[in-house]
């Protein structure tokens, strides 16, 4: 199965987390997916495309996805899910926010700060405040981790020539109206 990479990027330029994230992908040996959703993001996912190593890159262009809310980035990233056997994202602030909702969807435990990847099911990542370095094991069907990007070196920015393909926005099913246009209603009017 292939692996399914979350990227960071702010609708225009894709972020050099990605890359490192991507480098620790390849450790799976699969086929690499980056997921690019955004809105507007068409240059993002050309970015990503351009990328050594991946095989297809994933964009779904919708104007709730501006922001790259967790909410809603988390039910698109579940509906693509089952085609993949490990999704990884950049342990940045998004990251974070966005795997933890991720794998609860899933029914699956996650994994935080990868630092090495060593075989399909075990991963190394500190625990303990980061006092002990822990080899893990995880028979999830899916592995859903965020991956410390300083511990893999990143990919070229360029050389690939990956498939774009068009994906279609979901909208969590508890969260009909967009958040950010709440908040932005609320300001608004006061």
């Amino acid at each position: 199965m292939s692996v399914l990479v979350i990227a960071e990027h702010d609708n225009h330029e894709l972020k050099a987390a990605t890359r490192n994230t991507i480098a620790a992908a390849k450790a799976f040996n699969s086929d690499v997916h980056v997921l690019v959703a955004g809105a507007g993001c068409k240059a993002a996912a050309g970015a990503a495309a351009r990328c050594a190593g991946v095989a297809k890159v994933l964009v779904s262009d919708a104007a709730h996805y501006e922001h790259q809310l967790a909410e809603d980035v988390a039910a698109l990233v579940v509906s693509l899910a089952s085609g993949y056997s490990a999704i990884l994202a950049p342990s940045s602030s998004n990251g974070k926010n966005l795997i933890p909702r991720v794998a609860a969807l899933l029914d699956v435990q996650p994994l935080s700060d990868v630092m090495a990847i060593e075989a399909s099911n075990q991963f190394v990542r500190p625990i303990y405040a980061g006092n002990v370095i822990a080899t893990e094991q995880n028979d999830e069907p899916v592995k859903v981790m965020t991956v410390r990007t300083t511990a893999f070196d990143p990919v070229a920015a360029e050389g690939g020539s990956a498939a774009v393909e068009a994906v279609a926005a979901q909208r969590p099913a508890d969260c009909p109206a967009l958040s950010v246009n709440s908040w932005r209603n609320l300001i608004v009017r006061n």
